[in-house]
């Protein structure tokens, strides 16, 4: 009887593995579903004493984020520059004035302070001018507004800018007198090289222009050398000349198709056009008879005309 009742005992409290896994996980279960609304529980209403020192401290802040803006705003409305470039226009007495004689007296009446006329005056004592209305803006020292207000009322006399003009016409009329007249069919390079903005280049390829041409009939021809700009042209074309006589001339009667393309103004096909038509012509009896090849403009002709010959 006894074995049997041990052997009971056993049968109801012994487990396998599993099993006792099983229970563990049970037990864990439970715990964890017992201690969790412990945790979600809503927490009781704040302390009266931490609510009032929190909105203290809000009231704190709110109360110097107004002051710092009202410091920004004060300052922002009153720029540092406006101390030294204020818009507001000096009062003075207006009237017509010259700031290159005005006294200091006048520029007292206009309503400039002592600064201000100081630096004028040493400015005009200096050799400074005042050339037109706008220049008094060229004065650090005087505000925008001032000079705003008092160029309506500046009337520079014109009478030292003449005489400084004048002078600068007599010497450059003088400089002009010294330049003789040029005939550019004779000249040199190195009398060429005398005009003004020429250069060392030009003058060189102005002279073998002219020996390709046979001459130069006309100054305007000057302007189609190589690389001469067309300023440059203007300047000296006044002195210079074409001297007569110092042509040369291209018998077209004669000369063969290679002979006639060397010139400038010819070329390949009007050299082959004028053998062409000379052949079956016979001699050209006029150089007008050139203006009856189709091939040569009106243009050509004129171009061609002082640089050949029927005899």
């Amino acid at each position: 009887m006894p074995f049997t009742n041990k052997k009971w005992w056993k049968d109801y409290f012994s487990f396998t593995k599993k099993e006792r896994i099983g229970v563990i996980v049970l037990l864990i279960i439970v715990v964890i579903v017992f201690l969790l609304p412990a945790f979600f529980s809503n927490p009781g209403p704040p302390d009266d004493a931490v609510v009032k020192d929190f909105k203290e401290q809000v009231a704190k802040l709110q109360t110097k984020k107004e002051t710092r803006s009202d410091y920004n705003s004060h300052y922002e409305k009153k720029d540092y520059r406006d101390f030294n470039n204020d818009k507001t226009p000096t009062h003075g007495e207006l009237f017509y004035f010259d700031p290159n004689t005005a006294s200091q007296s006048d520029w007292q009446r206009l309503g400039l302070n002592e600064k201000n006329i100081h630096t004028i005056l040493n400015y005009v004592s200096k050799g400074g001018k005042f050339r037109k209305p706008e220049d008094l803006l060229k004065i650090y020292s005087l505000r925008e507004a001032d000079a705003q207000r008092l160029i309506p009322y500046v009337r520079i006399d014109d009478a030292e800018t003449y005489k400084t003009d004048m002078h600068k016409d007599r010497v450059a009329t003088k400089s002009e007198k010294k330049l003789s007249i040029i005939d550019v069919n004779s000249a040199d390079t190195n009398l060429l090289k005398s005009l003004q903005g020429i250069g060392s280049k030009l003058p060189q390829r102005i002279v073998n222009f002219r020996e390709k041409l046979g001459g130069f009939s006309d100054v305007s021809q000057i302007a189609e050398t190589y690389r001469l700009p067309d300023s440059t042209f203007q300047k000296i074309s006044s002195y210079l000349t074409v001297g007569k006589g110092g042509i040369k001339q291209i018998n077209i009667n004669v000369a063969t198709a290679n002979d006639l393309k060397q010139h400038p103004y010819i070329g390949w096909k009007i050299a082959n056009a004028i053998v062409q038509y000379r052949s079956q012509h016979n001699e050209f009896q006029s150089i007008e008879d050139l203006r009856k090849i189709a091939l040569i403009s009106e243009d050509d002709y004129k171009k061609i005309y002082p640089y050949v010959s029927i005899k």
